[in-house]
């Protein structure tokens, strides 16, 4: 009975509000779906790529390699993994979740993270989102990575704690600046709400983001993490810059 009726909600609800694509708007068959146009336009990150921070490869060189980056400099962070690449395709869709209050994909999301992130969220024990300055959350009205990671805590059943990082400090964009720049801007942005720190000793953590980019801000958390007792961090977001070249 609750089966049926949850079948015919989805069509009174489909027949007034029809399922729109989360990228371009055109009909689709359920929602929270891309169309496949762009479903097809979108690079979706899968194996070969670097078992450290996820960078895709273009030929197999074996499930342990690493890139170039992580062999010189390890991050601070176990391994990292991404849904799809960001570029000018998936930028308009991240865009207007992030700022444009079009939370209806956020299911969607989070069952391509849960599928991409699987290695990663496999034994993990918590999901930490990366947390946004009072201010910033004040004028947006919600972190998107707590969107997500509460959206994963759902598919996989592990626990989230949306409250557990704190941003310090107001971090300028970094849009324009190099790999040092990121670095010495986000240094002690965060830390560890204090009435959160008895849930990390010896812990698994996840952290969840919309998009990796340098990874000095994931870098940056990790290094909070693990100093207030975590046993390791792994990261997963929503999407990931690949360099070119």
């Amino acid at each position: 009975m609750t089966n049926l009726l949850f079948r015919l909600g989805r069509l009174v609800t489909d027949a007034l509000l029809p399922p729109l694509c989360l990228s371009c708007h055109a009909p689709v068959g359920e929602p929270g779906a891309l169309c496949p146009a762009c479903w097809s336009k979108t690079e979706f990150l899968a194996p070969p790529y670097c078992a450290c921070c996820g960078l895709p490869f273009e030929v197999e060189v074996g499930p342990e390699a690493v890139c170039g980056d992580c062999a010189r400099d390890p991050p601070r962070f176990r391994r990292a993994r991404a849904v799809f690449r960001y570029d000018d395709e998936s930028r308009a869709l991240i865009l207007r979740f992030k700022h444009g209050d079009r939370l209806e994909g956020v299911p969607a999301f989070a069952r391509w993270m849960a599928r991409a992130g699987a290695d990663v969220l496999a034994g993990a024990d918590l999901l930490v989102p990366v947390p946004l300055h009072r201010w910033r959350l004040l004028s947006r009205r919600y972190n998107q990575a707590a969107l997500l990671a509460m959206g994963v805590a759902r598919q996989t059943g592990i626990a989230a704690i949306p409250d557990l990082l704190t941003r310090l400090r107001p971090t300028p964009s970094q849009g324009h600046m190099g790999r040092e720049g990121r670095a010495r801007n986000v240094a002690g942005a965060f830390t560890v709400a204090s009435r959160r720190l008895g849930a990390l000793g010896g812990k698994r953590v996840v952290l969840i983001d919309d998009v990796m980019t340098s990874g000095a801000t994931i870098g940056e958390c990790a290094r909070v993490l693990l100093r207030a007792g975590a046993l390791s961090v792994d990261v997963l977001t929503l999407a990931r810059v690949v360099k070119v070249g």
